[in-house]
């Protein structure tokens, strides 16, 4: 698992932490009961602020995707599985919106728009 983030964009650190986490439980890299690298692992890997990364797991968690406990840290739960089945359908929603030369930024606003 490689947890990405880039300090030269608008989006906040601990958002880019969490997005990232959830691109690799879509993409199958991560998997219902694996452990998160710890917050302070992450953090010194990215240098960034401790809290950043523990403000991203905390998304995580209250989106159910990751449990975490004290002295067994974050561990992915059965709820990031349906991630992992959209997967596919997301890629081919992107490549058809590139094809049609709609932006990311337009895109997300279409499907923020969905009830």
């Amino acid at each position: 698992m490689l947890i990405r983030v880039d300090p030269t964009r608008d989006e906040p650190l601990f958002v880019q932490v969490a997005g990232s986490v959830r691109a690799d439980i879509a993409a199958g890299v991560l998997r219902a009961g694996d452990r998160l690298p710890s917050a302070r692992e992450v953090a010194a890997a990215l240098d960034v602020n401790l809290h950043t990364v523990l403000r991203a797991y905390q998304e995580l968690r209250d989106e159910g995707l990751v449990d975490m406990r004290r002295g067994r840290g974050a561990v992915v739960t059965d709820a990031a599985t349906p991630l992992t089945a959209l997967h596919d359908d997301v890629e081919a929603l992107v490549a058809r919106a590139r094809a049609l030369g709609l932006s990311s930024d337009t895109l997300a606003s279409l499907i923020k728009e969905q009830r």
